[in-house]
């Protein structure tokens, strides 16, 4: 099941920010969270419900005219000059009609104005799309999708309990490429107990045959509460192998950069500077965003809120005309240094010196000096291996 969320600080019964809270102007996104999923995977916490676990006070069906009414309230609290980028994600987004989604992204553009060129972007699982609804979407107004791969080997996709078939997923990407969508993303978990470096290998292989002009790829990571860890704490399954996670790496790495790809952050490659990421790449360089959805997690000027949990605790709070933030924290200038440092260090474009006091400066060329990271014109990036090792780096430069 989920996990909690943080307290925090109260926030008004209008969502109204602290005074003085501007903009950052580094852009602004939406994201919108739908937590909607036909079944739970074995190794998922996010905060999503099947049917049996939603309860009453909340439906699929009235679900984007609740999210409509968390963005009237939004439109009271901030006026960006323009909306840069769009993220529905979830959960299962494609699980609601294509024409709720447009109607979505339609009250967005109204609301706020989407910028020539904005980025619009929907994940989806490879079972809960067709060339129809792909074509639909498209037509909306969407420009990217995302499709939840994970591996093509039969046995990884049970073990992950993923309901698609082994090629349904390069499938619906070739779809999405025939739908006309301008970018496609197809995500990859590497180091599931019983993965072989073989079934890595065919999975890399068919994302790449496949069309699509971006990839990610993350290693599993095992949450409390999952199924997944209840089978590995009951010596079902092995726990995963940090030593094989960093060989899957380094396959992708070398698969992917054959294939033309290009590594722009620790877990995502792209075929152009123009298949990046662009919403992603808001959040790590620092950027605001408003999250639309339960438990969604929102940032403008430094002050960073999230939503009340349950979709039936989110429409309530609504129906009674509040603000369904749970909780908020004004991050100090020690918070934001630390974030700066830790997200764009991920980063391929590198993180400035000048982003560092004088003790991580220190760090930073004890790291040159192992072969973690190399400078470049005032940055320092992360070197392959400082790749494999990349939340250490972070943690001594902070």
């Amino acid at each position: 099941m989920p996990s909690a969320l943080p307290d925090g600080d109260a926030v008004p019964r209008d969502g109204a920010l602290p005074p003085g809270t501007q903009l950052g102007g580094h852009g602004f996104g939406v994201y919108v969270h739908v937590p909607f999923c036909a079944s739970r995977c074995g190794y998922c916490d996010f905060n999503t419900y099947t049917a049996a676990e939603l309860g009453g006070g909340a439906s699929r069906d009235a679900y984007a005219g609740t999210v409509l009414a968390e963005l009237a309230l939004a439109a009271t609290v901030v006026a960006p000059p323009r909306v840069d980028t769009v993220f529905v994600g979830g959960g299962t987004p494609t699980l609601l009609d294509p024409d709720d989604l447009a109607r979505i992204l339609d009250a967005i553009d109204r609301t706020w104005g989407l910028a020539a060129g904005a980025e619009v972007t929907t994940e989806a699982n490879p079972e809960s799309v067709t060339p129809a609804s792909l074509q639909r979407l498209r037509k909306a107004g969407f420009t990217r999708v995302s499709l939840g791969m994970q591996s093509t080997a039969p046995g990884v996709l049970q073990i992950l309990d993923r309901r698609h078939t082994a090629g349904r997923a390069p499938a619906a990407a070739l779809e999405a490429r025939e739908a006309g969508f301008d970018h496609v993303n197809l995500d990859l978990i590497y180091g599931t107990p019983g993965e072989s470096a073989d079934d890595f290998a065919a999975s890399l292989d068919a994302a790449v045959r496949a069309g699509v002009d971006h990839v990610s790829a993350y290693a599993l990571i095992v949450e409390e509460g999952t199924r997944l860890a209840a089978r590995m704490r009951r010596g079902e399954l092995p726990y995963p192998s940090d030593d094989v996670a960093a060989d899957r790496y380094l396959a992708a790495e070398a698969a992917l950069d054959a294939a033309g790809f290009s590594w722009y952050e620790v877990s995502n490659w792209a075929t152009s500077e123009g298949a990046r990421c662009r919403h992603n790449l808001l959040y790590w360089a620092g950027g605001d965003w408003w999250g639309l959805g339960p438990g969604a997690h929102s940032h403008v000027g430094g002050v960073r809120w999230w939503n009340v949990k349950h979709p039936s605790a989110y429409a309530g709070r609504l129906a009674e005309g509040a603000s369904p933030g749970h909780g908020r924290e004004v991050l100090s200038a020690a918070d934001r240094r630390m974030e700066d440092v830790m997200l764009r260090l991920r980063l391929a474009s590198g993180l400035p010196l000048s982003a560092l006091d004088g003790a991580g400066r220190a760090a930073a060329a004890r790291a040159v000096g192992d072969g973690l990271l190399v400078e470049r014109a005032g940055s320092v990036v992360l070197t392959l291996r400082g790749r494999l090792l990349a939340d250490a780096v972070v943690r001594d430069l902070t």
